[in-house]
């Protein structure tokens, strides 16, 4: 930990120690190294509260598996736009995390990425037949090359021998496999850039830190007031540009800095609860994250996936998340937050989508009701012969859905990540979820383009963004020869397999 002396001013300021904030910093710094950068964080150490490795389901979300993102349009074709654009946005944080590892940076990839296939398991005649109609948009385009389909028990118990053993025949079931996938620890990751920025010269974390006040000065530079917890004492720094990448703190920060961009904006939380099971002799015999269709009227996160995750060495099982409900915005935050949140600006957004999504609330509501062994019951439809005493409750990170102010609809629901940028450039927020952390090196280029346009120049930053992520410019979507090529660089970087 970093804990010399507040400087008086810095050019920009961090705040939020997570993976976006992570990323964000250590891009800007290969940009300029001459950038001067101060943290602040109100935990002790860096990632731990979206991005920690517990916290985060850690899919390394390429829209391989995650049902939610290849709706059924109304012809019963599938749309596979959302999921190509989470695929290849994936891609750009890979040729930045290879990047890293082959500057040094991160000397074993190890230490955060893993290789672990992504599946998709259904049952019932009717999500079969999304699946195969599924499987076979996706696997005709480039970006899925290798999706493997099957209906077959012993296919499928090859793949993902907990998923079979014990299941009768009483019902069709269907899988579809990558064997490109991903298991990533946030947590570790954020920990491993920040170790390499604060040994850069000009850089500065200063945890136990919390961000009171956001104004203006009368030269429009920003003065930023971090109190030290547990003691009597506060500071202000001045800067150029102010990032907030701090979760479900976010919203609150944007509201404290009181930017036109930011009003109207709510938060709606939702908590989580996974079942844990960390017997070697069961997470053995499963390699692989396998996603579910989510539950009628469930928020994306919600949907039910049986993960191996690899913390530490390690390789555990996680099954959920089962939604809940909090009032808090942070797993370490308080329940006041969601009160506080509220300002006149955002009460008639808030108001709508609560009428909209009737069946959300009865869904959350359901959820938190839910016992135990309601829990473990849905945690044998993927895993029949599941032992109860081999699994244990672990409650997962916070997360704060965008409720966004709409001149149309008043307000509406909003997943995935908001960026909400000042006018001046000065500052910008980031609001929302998922699949956030996996795409967090896209997320900083559309910072980047927002607010620093004018350096994204062949004559500034733009041949070094280059040389951190070679294919930025480049639509992987369409053009197949350079998706191909990126992955088998970076696989071979990571460690991760290529097809």
């Amino acid at each position: 930990m970093n804990e010399t002396k507040l400087p008086a001013e810095a050019d920009i300021v961090l705040i939020g120690t997570g993976i976006m904030s992570a990323t964000f910093g250590t891009i800007m710094k290969e940009l300029d190294p001459n950038l001067s950068i101060v943290a602040f964080e109100i935990l002790e150490d860096c990632g731990l509260e979206s991005s920690d490795s517990w916290n985060n389901a850690g899919t390394g979300h390429a829209a391989n598996c995650e049902l939610n993102y290849t709706p059924q349009r109304a012809d019963g074709g599938i749309d596979i736009s959302k999921a190509l654009e989470v695929n290849t946005e994936f891609d750009l944080s890979r040729q930045f995390w290879a990047y890293l590892v082959s500057k040094g940076v991160i000397p074993d990839p190890g230490a955060f990425i893993h290789p672990c296939p992504h599946m998709s398991f259904v049952w019932g005649k009717e999500n079969v037949e999304f699946l195969r109609a599924r499987h076979k948009e996706m696997s005709a385009h480039h970006c899925y090359h290798g999706m493997e389909y099957s209906e077959d028990r012993a296919t499928i118990a090859g793949w993902a021998p907990l998923l079979m053993d014990g299941r009768g025949d009483e019902e069709p079931f269907a899988a579809t496999r990558m064997v490109t996938g991903t298991d990533v620890d946030y947590g570790a990751l954020t920990r491993l850039m920040f170790k390499h920025l604060t040994a850069q010269p000009g850089v500065t974390v200063h945890y136990k830190h919390k961000v009171k006040g956001l104004k203006r000065d009368a030269g429009g530079r920003w003065l930023v007031e971090a109190h030290a917890v547990g003691a009597d004492a506060s500071a202000e720094i001045s800067t150029k540009f102010v990032f907030i990448g701090a979760g479900g703190g976010s919203l609150e920060l944007l509201q404290k800095s009181d930017i036109p961009e930011g009003h109207g904006y709510g938060g709606f939380p939702v908590s989580g609860i996974w079942l844990r099971c960390d017997v070697d002799e069961v997470s053995a015999r499963h390699h692989a994250k396998v996603y579910g269709k989510a539950p009628h009227g469930s928020p994306p996160m919600s949907v039910p996936h049986l993960d191996t995750r690899i913390v530490g060495g390690k390789s555990s099982l996680l099954f959920g998340p089962y939604a809940g409900f909090s009032t808090k915005f942070l797993k370490h935050g308080s329940l006041t937050d969601m009160f506080r949140s509220i300002r006149p600006g955002n009460v008639a957004p808030l108001l709508e989508v609560a009428k909209d999504n009737v069946e959300l609330t009865e869904y959350l509501i359901g959820q938190v009701l839910q016992s135990s062994a309601h829990q473990f019951e849905m945690l044998t439809s993927f895993f029949p012969k599941a032992n109860r005493h081999d699994w244990k409750e672990a409650v997962a990170g916070q997360r704060v859905q965008i409720i966004k102010p709409d001149k149309d609809r008043v307000g509406y629901l909003k997943f995935g990540t908001e960026i909400i940028a000042a006018e001046d450039k000065s500052l910008v927020a980031l609001l929302g979820a998922s699949p956030g952390a996996s795409t967090a090196a896209f997320i900083t280029l559309e910072v980047l383009k927002k607010c620093f346009a004018e350096r994204l120049t062949q004559d500034d930053w733009l041949p070094k963004l280059l040389q951190i992520m070679p294919t930025w410019g480049i639509d992987l979507k369409r053009d197949a020869d350079s998706c191909r090529h990126t992955r088998a660089l970076t696989a071979a970087v990571l460690g991760l397999q290529n097809v």
